[in-house]
């Protein structure tokens, strides 16, 4: 309970302040600070919106690039009505794997050498990423039903191998001018997002620099 002496001095104060409220901050300095204040809780807010924007537009390249894939603006979500086949033999939708970010190859069961060669590249920059690996899921979308050949089903355990449509893929998946969608690697943000394009016979080191900074300046999946 306040004390007289107090509540006394507070009324004299509120009649030398017109429109002062007892009980309320006075002076020009109080309110500053409450404003910074709400300032500064606006700003921790918004930080994980501020660092998405950061991620997409900082290494987008204009002129001299600063990342090595291709940004791919607009960005392509997942199409609601892709459905793969998972390695249960079962349908899934394709965007039931949001959450995470993709790394995506797209092949023929057979998986041929230039196949493989993407496959260890996914393996190997996903590694790379030590504790922030388990935000990523390499996938090898299969374009047929054909078996995938033991030595490469062994060896990419950690690899979701998925039976998916060629027009589906197709219709999804943008190629770089003279080249396939089995040339290159996709990036898929957590959010379902198609955002990315690797070149055909990527450099894995710069793959590797590219999914750092993703996942480094980006507060999601």
């Amino acid at each position: 309970m306040q004390n007289p002496r107090s509540q006394r001095t507070e009324q004299r104060r509120a009649q030398r302040e017109p429109g002062a409220v007892p009980g309320q901050p006075n002076g020009k300095g109080s309110w500053q600070r409450g404003r910074w204040m709400v300032l500064l809780i606006a700003l921790v807010c918004a930080a994980p919106v501020i660092a998405s924007y950061f991620t997409y537009y900082v290494i987008k390249p204009k002129g001299g690039t600063t990342s090595y894939g291709t940004l791919i603006d607009p960005q392509r979500p997942i199409p609601d009505s892709f459905v793969v086949t998972g390695e249960d033999g079962k349908p899934m939708k394709l965007a039931s794997l949001r959450g995470r970010w993709l790394m995506i190859s797209v092949d023929s069961s057979a998986c041929d050498k230039a196949c493989v060669t993407k496959l260890y590249f996914m393996r190997q920059v996903r590694a790379t990423q030590a504790g922030e690996r388990e935000r990523i899921v390499n996938v090898f979308l299969r374009t047929d039903a054909g078996k995938v050949p033991d030595v490469v089903d062994s060896a990419y355990k950690d690899t979701e191998m998925l039976i998916a449509d060629p027009k589906d893929v197709a219709a999804w998946l943008p190629a770089a001018d003279g080249t396939q969608i089995a040339d290159h690697i996709y990036m898929v943000d957590p959010n379902g997002n198609l955002m990315m394009r690797f070149p055909k016979d990527p450099d894995p080191s710069k793959i590797k620099g590219d999914v750092t900074k993703l996942l480094k300046y980006s507060s999601i999946g």
